[in-house]
């Protein structure tokens, strides 16, 4: 079976829209509807209701649609494994989200390379939405996460706690005036948020927002303000006098959680994988000494 036939099948069914499908496939509409013919026929089957505005699965359809993405991801995962250099044997693939990778990543990423030699490491920035679907597809193979997945399929294990603290750029900021002074919201996720919300209500509104916390840390440390930062992420910073940590505003801390597909066939490399990274704010203290 071709698997371009298959590819076209599963990006109709997410789009709900031939003329969609073609634009992210960069075909002709026809080249679609061609597609979607050959496969039809070549099954013997109708896989799509055709209604004005209205593409919808039929029964069939709708018991083609997991095993299409199985052979999709089976194709992919056999094409890397295939491209590994002649040194490496395995390969395994992460992701974390902006946020993941300025708090935590970024300080153990070459220890975790070199504790695994032979592994072949793919390491991306992907959103929480997205690594939960590539998880489910199994083109990804470990996500770490500040909020775990709810999905039945899916192993979710809690690997460490991230101190969160206040931090600003004045030395004169205290519990009164912290959220008055060029207050920087991060978005730390759904537990932060909610903890934020309890804490601090009625407070100054932030003057800006962002989801990242690199965004933040460099721009109070440009303009002056306050945030709250990993203290692992501005332990130099306090050191130096360029930033003062506010010890009588709350502080929080997120638990970091991992997730993986509980019938990913690389679950040894997983667990080692998952073993190193509790290791990474130890690793970075040492650096740092």
């Amino acid at each position: 079976m071709d698997i371009d036939l298959l590819k076209t099948f599963v990006e109709v069914v997410r789009t709900r829209h031939f003329g969609k499908a073609a634009e992210n496939l960069y075909i002709t509409q026809s080249a679609v509807s061609f597609r979607i013919r050959q496969l039809e026929q070549g099954l013997g089957v109708n896989l799509f209701i055709r209604q004005r505005n209205n593409i919808q699965l039929t029964a069939p359809g709708e018991r083609l649609l997991p095993h299409a993405k199985m052979i999709i991801t089976g194709m992919q995962r056999a094409k890397v494994d295939v491209a590994l250099a002649d040194n490496m044997h395995k390969q395994i693939s992460l992701a974390g989200t902006p946020n993941i990778w300025d708090a935590f990543l970024q300080f153990g990423i070459t220890n975790i390379v070199s504790a695994m030699p032979g592994v072949s490491l793919v390491a991306e920035v992907k959103a929480q939405q997205e690594s939960t679907r590539l998880l489910l597809e199994r083109t990804l193979d470990l996500a770490i996460l500040f909020d775990p997945p709810k999905v039945d399929e899916l192993v979710v294990e809690r690997i460490c706690e991230l101190p969160i603290i206040p931090v600003s750029g004045y030395d004169t900021a205290t519990n009164e005036n912290f959220f008055d002074n060029q207050y920087v919201y991060v978005d730390w996720g759904t537990t932060f948020s909610l903890w934020h919300a309890r804490q601090f209500t009625g407070k100054t509104p932030p003057y800006f927002r962002t989801s990242t916390g690199r965004i933040a840390l460099d721009l109070i440390l440009q303009c002056g303000g306050s945030a709250f930062i990993p203290e692992v992420l501005v332990e130099s910073h306090l050191e130096k006098g360029e930033l003062f940590h506010i010890k009588d505003v709350e502080h929080t801390s997120r638990d970091i959680f991992v997730a993986y597909h509980r019938d990913n066939d690389q679950k040894e490399l997983i667990e080692t994988l998952i073993n190193l990274l509790p290791k990474i704010n130890t690793l970075h203290l040492l650096d740092e000494s």
